[in-house]
């Protein structure tokens, strides 16, 4: 659940460190990151009425999303829903289900709509690194 490694390390270390089922594994990361999805795509609309409200923060947050949307509405608009699951399959750092969850915000893409997309995206970003894990350790056990 943690915003940068997310299932990134916890694949590798359930089937590694703890011996878990690959299969296990992958059915708990994807739970364990979808999980934290749900709770921002709720909050980030309420938290970011109550910060254009509050006079201290209100100005400043409404010019950096403005400014978001502008750099990158333009690129959602382009490729669409293809790009936000891409965006949360590519299992590298500060992309993912957190971020994704940030974007689909910024986008104003609504729930029903980011959701789906955002989790087909962690299903295949699990896809990938359990695969990964399971042939990069056969591969170095080999070797050694």
């Amino acid at each position: 659940m943690l915003p940068i490694t997310e299932l990134r390390a916890s694949i590798p270390i359930g089937v590694f460190a703890y011996g878990l089922h690959p299969f296990a594994v992958w059915l708990l990361a994807v739970l364990g990151n979808i999980t934290p999805t749900i709770v921002l795509l709720l909050v980030f609309p309420r938290l970011h009425n109550w910060l254009i409200a509050h006079p201290l923060f209100g100005g400043v947050v409404k010019k950096r999303l403005q400014k978001a949307e502008r750099v990158f509405a333009g690129k959602y608009a382009a490729y669409g829903a293809a790009a936000l699951v891409a965006f949360v399959a590519v299992p590298l750092p500060f992309t993912g289900a957190w971020t994704g969850s940030l974007a689909a915000f910024v986008f104003g893409i609504p729930f029903r709509r980011s959701f789906p997309l955002i989790a087909l995206g962690v299903c295949i970003a699990a896809t990938v690194v359990t695969l990964v894990t399971l042939f990069a350790g056969g591969a170095v056990r080999f070797l050694l």
